[in-house]
């Protein structure tokens, strides 16, 4: 249970600043690889298939484990799940640069997945105890950008540093980073007490069986599943092959092919990210489904840049539509969690979380970099991208109905 230091609103703020600093090497650590395909298709003769299940072993795991660290959080404390996780995942990542072939990197992809899965549902909930309704997209926006300094940063970094020095070398330096990183915070990171930003005393651990039917007897919360899985594949398709793209069409190097993939679809989400928490908050005080329009709002925006990405031969076109693309992606981004939390009990949030990126992860993230691959093989791989935009439609229409939804449930929490 937190002391009095927890509860000053400086110190509330102070923990989402402390989670930044770890989301982004969750980030930068699986954006790394995606850099250096070239360099692992030349040295280990790779397969575009192979490449693609480089990206998928991630996300399968990193989904099926997710639902299960979910209920893990949800019974133990959150810094310890949180820290343990980062110090896993950035030892993995170290290792990867011991292996010598694509099982050895298929499995350490696999690996770094069950590492990363219990980072989210913990942070999230952990969040949620320190900012109620009135500020928790705004923390959680803020949190999120997070995300995307980390994938510039992977994207870049590990293209420059594989240019220069080897594609092993970009996993010793990131890996490494993250666990200095994990020995600083672990003095400062404090543990709230479920519920306390609602007032409320949880102190009941559901099993999994019923924190399930909790999250699942919820229809808004299904469509929210639905939308992040289709919302997760359009990001993870850019993700995996916007730097391949870069590098064949317009003949980048590796490290401006890493840096032009990610850096202005990032900031640009950095900027939406902000926008959509200072808004989702504010349309979240008129309307219980406020936080789920604004995300409908991002996704229907971004559909058509997505298209231009992937058919445009004009590198500013393709810069022009990755920043707008960004922009809209921010501000669902930003409510990812926040939306799930408004209908979900604090005592189950972990796992909500969790859930969560099972289904966006192993629905969508997991079988993006295969479709997209195999598509490209028949239309080519501009094409293949913007066929991607047509499931952003589908996920504007699942958080249109979750809004409906939600205005006619009784509220699960009552704030």
């Amino acid at each position: 249970m937190a002391d009095s230091k927890e509860l000053s609103a400086a110190y509330r703020w102070q923990v989402v600043a402390m989670l930044w600093g770890i989301a982004f090497f969750n980030y930068a650590d699986r954006q790394a690889i995606f850099s250096v395909f070239p360099l692992l298709q030349k040295s280990m003769g790779l397969t575009t298939l192979q490449l693609g299940l480089l990206g998928s072993a991630f996300a399968w795991v990193y989904g099926l484990g997710a639902l299960f660290a979910g209920n893990i959080v949800d019974r133990i404390r959150r810094k310890t799940a949180i820290l343990g996780g980062l110090y896993v995942w950035s030892a993995i990542c170290v290792c990867t640069a011991a292996v010598n072939g694509f099982n050895g990197l298929f499995a350490m992809r696999a690996l770094e997945g069950m590492g990363e899965a219990f980072y989210f549902p913990a942070s999230m909930s952990l969040v949620s105890d320190y900012h109620g309704p009135a500020t928790r997209s705004r923390a959680i926006g803020a949190h999120q950008t997070s995300v995307y300094v980390g994938t510039i940063a992977g994207g870049f970094f590990a293209g420059l540093i594989g240019q220069h020095y080897g594609w092993r070398w970009s996993f010793i330096v990131f890996g490494g980073l993250g666990i200095l990183l994990g020995f600083a915070l672990n003095r400062w990171l404090l543990e709230p007490q479920r519920g306390q930003s609602e007032q409320l005393q949880v102190t009941n651990k559901l099993p999994l069986g019923e924190t399930l039917r909790v999250i699942l007897q919820q229809p808004a919360a299904l469509l929210l599943l639905g939308a992040f899985l289709c919302a997760n594949f359009v990001a993870v398709v850019l993700l995996t092959w916007m730097p391949k793209f870069l590098f064949d069409r317009f003949h980048m190097s590796l490290a401006m092919s890493g840096l032009t993939a990610t850096i202005y679809v990032q900031l640009a989400s950095m900027v939406g990210a902000v926008c959509g928490g200072w808004l989702a908050d504010k349309w979240r005080a008129k309307r219980r489904g406020g936080r789920m329009l604004v995300q409908m709002l991002g996704v229907f925006g971004g559909a058509p840049f997505v298209v231009l990405c992937g058919m445009t031969q004009s590198l500013g076109w393709l810069i022009a539509a990755l920043t707008v693309w960004g922009f809209f992606k921010g501000l669902y981004d930003a409510n990812i969690f926040a939306s799930v939390f408004d209908v979900i009990r604090p005592e189950a949030r972990g796992s909500a979380a969790g859930l969560m990126n099972t289904v966006g992860w192993l629905g969508g993230g997991g079988s993006a970099p295969i479709v997209i691959a195999w598509l490209a093989g028949s239309y080519g791989l501009g094409g293949a991208i913007a066929m991607a935009s047509a499931v952003y439609l589908v996920a504007g229409l699942l958080l249109f109905a979750a809004a409906r939804a939600s205005e006619a449930e009784p509220p699960a929490v009552m704030a």
